[in-house]
């Protein structure tokens, strides 16, 4: 007993830890990634080839005043950059990051973890919405507004691609899905779901080309105009995260997870899975920051366009064959739409 409530208290520190890291370090990386892509140079001051940058961000923030609106709603306005951030460290819990003696290293190991996947990340969508309502201010709401039916209407999608991988793998549960891709990948099964998915997760966390929160002129600055200091790191700490989630989510339903090519996943090491959950999710993290600075945005007439008339459309008729592949084939046999 002892030795299992160790086992929990080092997995979610290791968990916390990972997300704190990924979120600063995330900052570094697009800033790189972004000045070598441009032929520039990024932060070269702090610390050697300016890695300190990060902590820099942290202090100043740190010591940034905290500004109240006249006329906001002190509570909720305080609470909103909380509720944006924590469904996505919470979300974070569920992925399996590998499996050591048959067990799955995952913080919290439920049966049901796509259902807890959707219906925690799901609750972000009020810190945004509630950010621009407390804050006063006009543009900050029509940002909240505008972001709230982004995220939303990409969800009916997003939800769509996951039930297809769940049907295929006859488990919510995702370290079982990622024990069903021990042979094959779910990506090579369900290449439809994970297309729609993974146009879904770049609306879902609000990045190019859907980062409507924050775009146009009237909108200033999106939901977050009124907050400085370390309120306004929040919602980017929590965005960070959700990115990191929605990468891990991606290897996990679709790539695998931790299972490594031609090696059984109870027989890989567990370093060894570990490390290539980290290689996968990384390859889409960078992956967001490269459509960031390559791809312009869309409008919003055509963001919603593409997320009710095209997405939805190809994510039903995606679901719809696979349920009668699955009834005529059954469940055993690898579906591909």
């Amino acid at each position: 007993m002892e030795v299992s409530a160790l086992r929990v208290g080092l997995t979610i520190l290791i968990g916390f830890g990972v997300m704190m890291t990924l979120a600063a370090g995330m900052t570094m990386v697009e800033r790189k990634f972004s000045a070598a892509l441009q032929e520039r140079h990024g932060p070269n001051r702090v610390g050697p080839f300016g890695m300190m940058q990060p902590l820099a961000d942290l202090i100043k923030f740190l010591f940034k005043e905290q500004v109240l609106p006249e006329g906001a709603n002190r509570l909720v306005f305080r609470l909103a950059p909380a509720i944006a951030a924590m469904p996505a460290m919470l979300t974070f819990a569920a992925i399996p990051f590998g499996f050591l003696d048959g067990q799955p290293m995952v913080v919290a190991d439920i049966n049901v973890g796509v259902v807890f996947v959707l219906a925690v990340g799901s609750l972000g969508v009020y810190g945004v919405i509630l950010a621009g309502w407390a804050s006063n201010s006009k543009y900050s709401l029509l940002g909240g507004l505008r972001a709230s039916a982004q995220m939303i209407s990409y969800e009916v999608s997003l939800v769509l691609s996951l039930v297809a991988v769940v049907a295929v793998s006859g488990s919510l549960h995702l370290s079982e899905i990622v024990r069903a891709q021990d042979a094959t990948w779910n990506v090579f099964v369900q290449p439809v779901a994970a297309l729609v998915f993974l146009v879904t997760m770049f609306a879902e966390t609000n990045r190019h080309p859907f980062d409507f929160a924050e775009c146009e002129p009237e909108l200033v600055g999106g939901f977050h105009t009124e907050y400085a200091g370390m309120q306004f790191a929040l919602f980017f700490m929590g965005e960070y995260i959700a990115m990191a989630v929605m990468a891990g989510l991606m290897t996990t339903l679709f790539f695998g997870g931790c299972d490594v090519p031609f090696m059984a996943i109870d027989e890989t090491p567990w370093w060894a899975g570990a490390l290539a959950m980290a290689a996968k999710t990384g390859f889409f993290l960078l992956l967001f920051v490269w459509v960031r600075w390559t791809i312009p945005r869309f409008r919003y007439d055509q963001l919603m366009w593409l997320g009710w008339k095209v997405l939805l459309p190809i994510g039903l008729a995606n679901l719809a064959v696979t349920g009668v592949a699955l009834a005529l084939l059954g469940p055993a046999v690898p579906v591909t739409p």
